[in-house]
């Protein structure tokens, strides 16, 4: 371009006019649209009049259209309806057992058969299903009650506190729990219970929920909300019990929920090596180790206990799935 016709390009505050920067070479021309056809004011403008939000209620909206959480959430209704009330399926006593009927084909009211005991096996199934839950959901509220405590005081005090109960997670963390389970129960085996079985699964279950909780305290007390409320004039204890710690609890509810089918499988396995508990009281574990030994000549009397074991833990693996799909967004694969 000449001086002249440089000239030409400026105005008279000595400035190119605008024509002047979109004069491009041969080859270069390019479409630039009219600034009233770019609201750039709607680019980061907020819809003041949506009702306000929080996670958990994104996270419910979110679950709501997930056909997972819904298959999982109906199967493991008819679980808990089941285990409350098993009469509402049978009105057979799971322990009413005759040798006359050992291995007996189905019939009328038998549709599951006999087990080699005589006993029915439909019934023990209905009734195992009380005691499978009932262990699951005890030693999954035992491990997120302490697990969380623990990991909460180790990464809101930090220091040598966080150091002690590290090393002391550590410890656990490298017991394995079935293996540890089977070696305290074993010095119990001649009084066996429940609560027994609960307690040595949570006593070798807390260390995982305990590092997810010292992890989410950790990122949760340096944010601005704790500032801020200490700055008002909360007690460190306030700030972690009614700030941080409910702002803890996502990844908490996930492995919680995600783990419940676990401590299932735990007491089917403790009992299925007759370490768990006692022979008298029905459970699928307990059925499917005496059902192993005519594994050859009726194998349904083994497969009915352990379809409703199968489908019972795929319930809840699927409830976690969706959970923390809700709850915990970049975890999404899709």
């Amino acid at each position: 371009m000449t001086n002249e016709n440089l000239d030409n390009e400026l105005d008279n505050s000595g400035e190119p006019t605008p024509e002047y920067f979109m004069e491009t070479l041969p080859g270069q021309d390019r479409y630039v649209a009219p600034i009233d056809e770019t609201p750039l004011q709607d680019v980061d403008s907020v819809d003041e009049s949506a009702p306000a939000t929080s996670m958990w209620a994104d996270a419910w909206r979110t679950l709501r259209r997930n056909p997972l959480f819904i298959i999982s959430g109906l199967l493991i209704i008819f679980i808990i309806i089941v285990a409350i009330a098993p009469g509402l399926f049978t009105k057979q006593d799971p322990n009413a057992c005759d040798l006359a009927n050992s291995l007996s084909a189905a019939s009328s009211g038998h549709p599951f058969g006999y087990d080699l005991q005589g006993c029915d096996v439909y019934t023990r199934v209905v009734y195992g299903t009380r005691t499978s839950l009932s262990v699951g959901l005890l030693s999954t509220l035992l491990v997120v009650a302490l697990g969380t405590l623990i990991g909460a005081i180790a990464g809101f005090c930090g220091g040598w506190i966080d150091a002690v109960l590290s090393r002391i997670t550590d410890i656990f963390f490298a017991l394995p729990m079935l293996l540890g389970a089977i070696v305290v129960l074993q010095m119990f085996k001649s009084s066996k219970s429940i609560w027994k079985v609960v307690l040595v699964l949570a006593l070798f279950g807390w260390v995982g929920v305990c590092r997810i909780a010292r992890s989410a305290v950790l990122e949760a007390k340096n944010l601005e909300f704790n500032t801020a409320s200490t700055a008002l004039g909360s007690t460190p204890m306030r700030n972690l019990f009614r700030h941080i710690l409910p702002n803890s609890l996502a990844p908490i509810i996930v492995i919680g929920t995600t783990s419940l089918a676990s401590y299932i499988v735990a007491e089917a396995t403790l009992s299925f090596l007759g370490v768990g508990l006692p022979t008298t009281t029905v459970s699928w574990g307990g059925d499917i180790s005496s059902a192993q030994t005519n594994l050859q000549t009726d194998p349904l009397v083994l497969f009915y206990p352990s379809a409703a074991l199968a489908i019972t833990v795929l319930a809840f693996i699927m409830m976690g799935d969706a959970v923390k799909d809700a709850l915990d967004p970049k975890s999404r694969t899709a």
